[in-house]
């Protein structure tokens, strides 16, 4: 498991981190997000559409819907589990296709989904470190999770704005 750890001064900052990822993310490839409210992670999933080709506009925090999907280079589902208190058996079928599909997911509150989390992802926390700055820290999980990890760090040492 290999970490990257970033400060973000901005949101738009932490939009342009993320639009990286997505420029690097392919088919199946699953974005864990974790942080508590107000940290950051809807902001990071516009980021992702916009480096799958989704206009970053269109991505709304799907709190009142599970999920919200968007056709870009490749299809972007946006999760959002936080008023799920149990993965109940009639969501599992939903989200396991969610999960093992051809579209890139990103899932906020990823956490619970507890064993249903593949062993192969991007883990993404962020943290609240002042009014607008956030600690990001990316952690490679499975081959796959460190490969899209190793992709970033090569690009990320260039400015963001």
């Amino acid at each position: 498991m290999k970490e990257l750890e970033l400060q973000s001064l901005s949101p738009g900052e932490t939009r342009a981190l993320a639009a990286r990822l997505g420029a690097l993310l392919a088919p199946g490839d699953l974005v864990a997000l974790r942080g508590e409210l107000g940290a950051g992670k809807t902001e990071f999933v516009r980021g992702l559409a916009t480096g799958l080709g989704v206009e970053a506009d269109l991505v709304a925090s799907p709190s009142f819907a599970l999920a919200y999907e968007y056709e870009g280079r490749l299809t972007l589902v946006h999760l959002d589990l936080y008023r799920l208190t149990d993965l109940a058996p009639e969501f599992l079928p939903d989200l396991e296709d969610y999960l093992g599909g051809p579209q890139v997911t990103a899932v906020e509150w990823a956490e619970r989904l507890g064993d249903l989390l593949p062993p192969d992802y991007l883990e993404v926390g962020l943290t609240i470190t002042g009014e607008s700055q956030r600690q990001i820290r990316l952690t490679g999980h499975g081959p796959r999770g460190e490969e899209i990890l190793a992709g970033l760090t090569a690009v990320v040492h260039e400015p963001l704005n």
